[in-house]
This record gives structure tokens, C-alpha cells and sequence, in this order.
């Protein structure tokens, strides 16, 4: 009899242990710089995460904290996260990318992936989208639709890959229309409403009737609704409800297949630190619906260079070009490579104003 209960016990025992490791999941965090419902950038890394939860369901964990400041409140954050039993941590935000590294060094058992930044480690991995090839299809239906010739963007930090997208933009927008100028105000914030949308209507307010940004909430587009024929675009995500106008298009981030791959990867074993930049190619970087406030010749125009982008027979920053002071960058059809990209700090000929310090 007593035989009997211990080895009923110990069935119920292995049953149990058998039950928890079938019920283990893969815990995979995000930290957000701004809210998920930005309608913006965190918006489409959130729709990320999603995308994993409904691939891989009750095999997966995802948890997320938002709103995070950049700095030591981030370091904080990201430590919790791995205290927390994350196998795999993503930070999408390129100001994550010092306090990333120092948390990676503290927990070399946790998978990390930052967001735009270049800093890697065994167990820390990189990844971005080449956004500039959407802005340069932006800058033909800017430099198209404009009527004052007169275009606004609102950047957000003096970074190399915002200087990249103005130049991108620029390029394509000064080579449909010779006579457009560029106007930059520098918001200094990934995220506020209020400044966003201040910097909009100071641009339309200059005479600027095109609004393209670099920032990740929809008030730019609220903000020129109210101001009459003003165009703006969809930034990171599609900003679908101020269509068809003055949204007229957008660059949506997609991150949900990436999010799936690197996800897989740690759940079988073969996760590996890599430095990713795909682009429209890749489908990482979507050029959302064309409006029919655009000419159908404009979107054709627009949508002949995306395609032309993706198949590899046009690059967005190919020669002749040269740099704001005159001096030579690329000579006739020479394309710019990926290291002078990635460390963008110069404007290219033609756009007006410094580049903050």
C-alpha cells in the first residue's frame, strides 16, 4: 500500500514537471520610446509584437513597457526586463543604444536587438529599415503636389539617419522640380503632439503648403487639416485616417515578419548577433495607398521609382550629387555606399541652413 502511494506520487510528480515544461514559453520584451497608441513608429513596433504572439500563440510570452525616456531610465528599464526572465529583449529606439549595450554585458544568457543603432555583442544583435527609400518616393509626390514650391520637414534629432531621409527626399524632390526649396525645423523629441504640431503650422504659417516628418505622432497631419490645402504623408505607420487628404501617402515600418524570424531563431537554437538593414526589397519599408488627391500620372511616376528601388535598377543617392558646400560626393552614376550612409552628417547641395551640433 505504501509502495503504491509513493509511486502514485511520483507519477503525479513527473506529470506535473512533464505539464510545466510543456507549458514553458519563449518570453520576448520590447521596450518602446513612445506610447502604442502614437499611431506612429511605436504603433507599428507594437503591431510587431503582436505579429509574434499571433504566429507562434501559447508558445510565447510577450511583455512591453512604453513610454520609455531615453538615458538612465531606460537602463532601468531594460534591466527589469531581463530580471524578469526575457530570453529575448528588443529596444527600438536609436537613443536605447548605450543603455542596450551595458545591460547586454550584464546578462550575456538574454538575447538583445536594438533598433537603428550600431553597437553589437554576442548577444546583441542590430536591426533597421532603410527608410530613406520610402522618403525618396515621398520627396517625387512632394516635389509633384507642391504649388508654393516650398516643402516643410520636421526633424527630430540631428542623426545620421534623419539627415539621411532629409537628403533622400530632397533629392528626388529638387530632381521633378527644380524650383522646390526645403525648410527644416528640428523638434528635438521623437514624440510630443504639442511640439510636432507647433512645428507644422510654423511651416505652413512660412508659406510651406508640403509637410514631411520625422516623427512619430499624427499631429502634424491634425495640424494641417485645419490649415486648407496643405499635403503631408504617413510617417512609420500608415496615419490611414487623415485620408485622402492632406495624407496623401506613407511609409509604413514593418517589423512583424522580422520580429517572427529572430523570435524563431532563439526558440530553435540558432539565434545569432547580425547587423540587419532591409528596405522596400525586403518588404521592411511599405509605401502605403496613394490617394487620389495625387495625379494618376504623379502616383505612377512615385510607384515606377519604388519599384525601381526594389529591384536594385535605381539607388536614391546615386551621382552626380554634390555635397551642401559645393564640393564633389558622387560622380556620374556613382552610388553612395553603405558607411557613408550610415555616418551621414552633411547635407547634400541645395538645402539651406546647418545642421544643429
Amino acid at each position: 500500500m505504501k509502495f503504491t502511494r509513493l509511486l502514485t506520487g511520483a507519477v503525479l510528480a513527473l506529470g506535473l514537471a512533464g505539464t510545466a515544461i510543456a507549458e514553458e514559453k519563449t518570453k520576448v520584451g520590447f521596450i518602446y520610446v513612445g506610447p502604442i497608441g502614437d499611431g506612429g513608429y511605436t504603433y507599428e513596433h507594437n503591431q510587431g509584437r503582436l505579429a509574434v504572439e499571433e504566429h507562434f500563440g501559447d508558445k510565447v510570452e510577450t511583455i512591453y513597457q512604453e513610454s520609455v525616456p531615453e538615458g538612465a531610465d531606460a537602463e532601468r528599464a531594460i534591466t527589469q526586463m531581463a530580471l524578469s526572465g526575457a530570453d529575448i529583449i528588443f529596444t527600438t529606439s536609436f537613443g536605447f543604444m548605450d543603455s542596450t549595450v551595458n545591460v547586454a554585458a550584464k546578462f550575456p544568457d538574454v538575447k538583445f536587438e536594438h533598433a537603428t543603432g550600431y553597437k553589437r555583442a554576442d548577444n546583441l544583435a542590430t536591426y533597421s529599415a532603410r527608410f530613406y527609400e520610402g522618403r525618396s518616393v515621398l520627396g517625387v509626390l512632394a516635389g509633384r503636389l507642391t504649388k508654393t514650391n516650398k516643402i516643410g520637414y520636421i526633424g527630430s534629432f540631428p542623426i545620421p539617419e534623419v539627415i539621411r531621409g532629409i537628403n533622400a527626399a530632397y533629392i528626388q524632390a529638387k530632381r521633378v522640380n527644380p524650383d522646390i526649396e526645403f525648410n527644416i525645423i528640428w523638434a528635438y523629441t521623437w514624440f510630443d503632439p504639442a511640439k510636432e504640431a507647433d512645428a507644422a503650422t510654423a511651416l505652413i504659417e512660412q508659406g510651406n503648403d508640403v509637410i514631411l516628418q520625422h516623427t512619430d505622432s499624427t499631429a502634424p497631419s491634425a495640424a494641417a487639416k485645419t490649415k486648407g490645402d496643405i499635403i503631408t504623408f504617413g510617417q512609420a505607420s500608415d496615419m490611414a485616417e487623415y485620408k485622402p487628404a492632406p495624407r496623401v501617402s506613407s511609409i509604413i515600418d514593418n517589423w512583424g515578419p522580422y520580429y517572427i524570424e529572430r523570435v524563431g531563431a532563439v526558440m530553435d537554437g540558432t539565434w545569432e548577433s547580425q547587423d540587419t538593414w532591409a528596405g522596400i526589397d525586403d518588404g521592411m519599408v511599405v509605401i502605403g495607398e496613394i490617394t487620389d488627391r495625387v495625379p494618376a500620372e504623379v502616383k505612377e511616376e512615385a510607384l515606377a521609382l519604388r519599384d525601381a528601388i526594389a529591384s536594385g535598377e535605381q539607388h536614391p543617392f546615386t551621382g552626380p550629387l554634390n555635397k551642401q558646400d559645393g564640393s564633389v560626393w558622387l560622380e556620374e552614376g556613382q552610388h553612395a555606399d553603405d558607411d557613408t550612409l550610415l555616418g551621414m552628417n552633411f547635407y547634400v547641395e541645395g538645402i539651406k541652413g546647418t545642421i544643429p551640433q
